[in-house]
């Protein structure tokens, strides 16, 4: 795993759960953003990953549209195949390669 230069002290990593759970819970049925957009509205965009961990391991974050988080190229979660069924119920398309249509779907939020 790469060894980040700012790595976060138990508060940070709090309040960065805390904020992806927020960013997570605003994302509109039929959009998607990427977990990479996510870190960086949390204020740490070289955590990505973190993001996912997140996601999979928070108690409650089920509750939540963790559907709508993808990676920049709009490929959905490895092992999850619910996810694309959830999001094609949504109106989200998918391309030809399995993929989001990224340039129809995708949500940001302008990063502070």
């Amino acid at each position: 795993m790469k060894d980040y230069p700012d790595r976060m002290t138990p508060e940070q990593a709090r309040r960065f759960g805390e904020d992806v759970l927020n960013i997570v819970s605003q994302i509109p049925r039929g959009r998607v953003t990427t977990y990479g957009h996510i870190a960086a509205l949390a204020g740490w965009p070289s955590h990505s990953r973190m993001v996912g961990r997140t996601l999979r391991y928070t108690p409650g974050a089920e509750h939540l549209p963790c559907h709508r988080v993808v990676n920049k190229e709009g490929r959905t979660a490895p092992g999850w195949s619910r996810q694309r069924i959830l999001l094609e119920e949504e109106g989200v398309r998918f391309k030809s390669n399995g993929h989001v249509d990224m340039a129809r779907h995708l949500w940001e939020l302008e990063v502070e």
